[in-house]
């Protein structure tokens, strides 16, 4: 069967719901151009769903990739699939490198983060009250980006003199608009900064996430640890996963509810609660737009008769698929709270299921209850058009969030 040409990908992400429809307008998978490479992007949710958890489809570009030597020097996006963690294992590989990181992320120290959480956002907000009424503030830079920065931080044990170092790092990370040398400088920089903090930790350990991974490291004597590379890039996973898919959710459900007052009184009369919103969020605007890539590990024949050949890239495209009418109805691209079910794609599906999306609920959730209860006639400083997106084909947030927290007067 004659497949289409490819549908290009926006790098800058300037309309992503229209891009959306387009996707989903092609077939449940449609062979696209990311960045000068042909993937299959796969809008249709059932079928993503099937792939997420197939062993027909891996995540291990170099045992299932035939063109990732090539990619990798020249693609700007190689940092996704080159980097040896379990963003990129499949099989028993990400099995281990799972079970090692896993208890980090356990109710029980999700509780403990509970109260930091909650006095970080109190922190934040109390510093956004010296505002004087009437003045515009830029609340991505203000509450979206400080806090999981902070909890991150916290976590991993980055120093605060070395935050906000990553925080550029990172950004440029998900930049899908550098050129393959400018983000090949990123990843060494990123890999000089992460060794250093293993250096840092390993001469004098804490209670904190590195040096429990340095700890696994190090103590496991049977070969069923981290190897040098694994430990570095989890920690580099842990860290992008944890700072930048979350500024995105809060940036987006404050976004929701300055645009969408009927959805906010529905919070404040009872109708729905904050943590509804983060939902309704994660569906109608998740942090991660496409996420690239996965492989073919054999031949994949789809619904409509066309065949994925083994070794094609796949491109999980999860903003596409949480709209899908299948799944949510003729309404899938409204945003409403009190939508009886609210299930999305967000987070991932299947054993690569993000291992911290209980975090990133509880901070979004708590930034979302202090904001709105000490700024309750907060508006938005621009109208909503004029918000420029991240250029980014990743990731889904404003570039800035000017608003006005108490009128002028």
């Amino acid at each position: 069967m004659s497949q289409p040409l490819p549908f290009v990908i926006d790098p800058t992400g300037a309309d992503r719901h229209a891009e959306y429809r387009a996707l989903r307008a092609r077939g449940s998978a449609t062979p696209v151009d990311v960045l000068g490479l042909r993937a299959w992007a796969v809008s249709d949710p059932a079928l993503l769903k099937t792939m997420l958890t197939s062993p027909d489809v891996s995540k291990d570009g170099r045992a299932h990739y035939p063109d990732f030597q090539r990619t990798t020097g020249t693609w700007p996006l190689a940092l996704w699939i080159e980097v040896r963690s379990m963003l990129t294992a499949y099989g028993a590989d990400h099995r281990r490198l799972r079970r090692m990181v896993a208890p980090v992320f356990g109710a029980r120290r999700i509780a403990k983060l509970k109260p930091i959480v909650e006095s970080l956002v109190t922190g934040l907000i109390d510093d956004l009250a010296a505002v004087p009424a009437g003045q515009a503030v830029d609340l991505r830079e203000r509450l979206a980006y400080p806090l999981p920065i902070a909890v991150i931080g916290h976590l991993m044990g980055v120093p605060e003199d070395q935050r906000h170092d990553f925080r550029q790092i990172v950004d440029r990370v998900f930049d899908s608009t550098l050129t393959p040398e400018e983000a090949q400088a990123n990843a060494a920089r990123l890999f000089e900064r992460t060794d250093q903090l293993i250096a840092t930790k390993r001469a004098d350990p804490g209670d904190d996430m590195t040096s429990l991974l340095i700890a696994a490291r190090d103590e496991e004597s049977d070969g069923g640890g981290f190897t040098d590379d694994e430990l570095r890039d989890t920690m580099i996973l842990m860290i992008n996963a944890g700072y930048e898919t979350t500024v995105n959710v809060i940036d987006q459900a404050v976004f929701a509810m300055l645009t969408s007052p009927g959805q906010l009184d529905l919070v404040r009369t009872g109708q729905a609660t904050w943590e509804d919103v983060v939902e309704e969020t994660l569906r109608h605007e998740p942090a991660i737009k496409y996420l690239p890539l996965r492989f073919a590990v054999t031949d994949i024949k789809l619904p409509d008769g066309q065949v994925i050949p083994s070794g094609d890239p796949i491109l999980a495209a999860y903003g596409a698929a949480n709209h899908h009418p299948d799944w949510h109805g003729p309404d899938a691209d409204t945003f409403d709270v009190t939508r009886k079910v609210k299930d999305h794609l967000a987070f991932g599906y299947g054993v690569h299921y993000c291992l911290g999306a209980p975090l990133a609920r509880l901070e979004v959730a708590e930034a979302l209850r202090q904001l709105f209860g000490r700024f309750p006639e907060m508006a938005l400083a621009a109208p909503a058009d004029s918000l420029r997106p991240v250029p980014t084909l990743i990731s889904n947030g404003h570039q800035q969030f000017p608003v006005y927290l108490r009128p002028a007067g």
